[in-house]
């Protein structure tokens, strides 16, 4: 017989569950409609600072996407100045977190971080395009053990007022490894060299360590979708 595992909750968000479970109990002297209110809230507190387990596809050049979330856009894009790899368009795929994802970021591809790079910035809504300019975010840039770098960027949304990144320039990352986190609400961009295939579609629902995004392999098209 199967059992269910246990649900891991990141130790980022304890204070936060600390927080309402006190503000419930308050709430609960006050009426007990309130205080259900306030249990609802720390169920979704919970539910918000997940961390599941993950099981990540091993293939050769295969790009997992870091976030959970909807692909939002694919297009041609020049990476942000602090990552290092000039100013030609890449190929960006972007996911798009809402308050109700899995809010841990995972690396796309096994390699070595080579940049680590925060840029102070506005809390525009992390749907919007000029949102990968303009808001705060952090970058890092993965020398890939197929000899080419990405950068992976995440981006702070309305929302969002944190970005948490737990590695460091240098360390080895593995596909699917854990690697930071954006509290409520968000963005994560992939910045994907000249000659990948994208095979991530805008509109799809991805799932952080385990949908492919794209195939560092250019003698095919780029995957397309359509609406049924």
């Amino acid at each position: 017989m199967s059992t269910i595992p246990p649900i891991k909750i990141r130790p980022e968000g304890r204070p936060f569950i600390a927080i309402f479970v006190v503000i419930t109990i308050i709430l609960f002297t006050v009426a007990q409609w309130l205080g259900w209110i306030g249990a609802t809230l720390i169920g979704w507190c919970m539910y918000f600072f997940r961390d599941p387990d993950r099981v990540t596809p091993r293939e050769t050049g295969l790009v997992i996407s870091p976030a959970d979330g909807v692909i939002q856009m694919v297009t041609d894009a020049a990476p942000p100045p602090e990552v290092d790899m000039g100013d030609a368009p890449m190929r960006r795929v972007s996911v798009f977190m809402n308050v109700f994802d899995c809010h841990v970021n995972r690396s796309p591809l096994d390699g070595q971080v080579v940049k680590n790079a925060y840029r102070p910035g506005k809390f525009l809504n992390a749907s919007l395009d000029k949102a990968s300019e303009h808001n705060e975010r952090r970058s890092l840039t993965i020398h890939t053990d197929y000899g080419v770098d990405i950068a992976v960027v995440q981006i702070a949304g309305l929302v969002a007022r944190r970005i948490i990144c737990w590695t460091d320039e240098g360390r080895s990352l593995r596909t699917g490894e854990r690697y930071g986190m954006i509290r409520f609400g968000s963005r994560v961009d992939v910045y994907l060299p000249k000659g990948t295939r994208v095979l991530a579609i805008p509109g799809q629902r991805a799932v952080a360590g385990e949908t492919p995004l794209a195939q560092l392999d250019d003698s095919q098209d780029d995957r397309k979708g359509e609406w049924r």
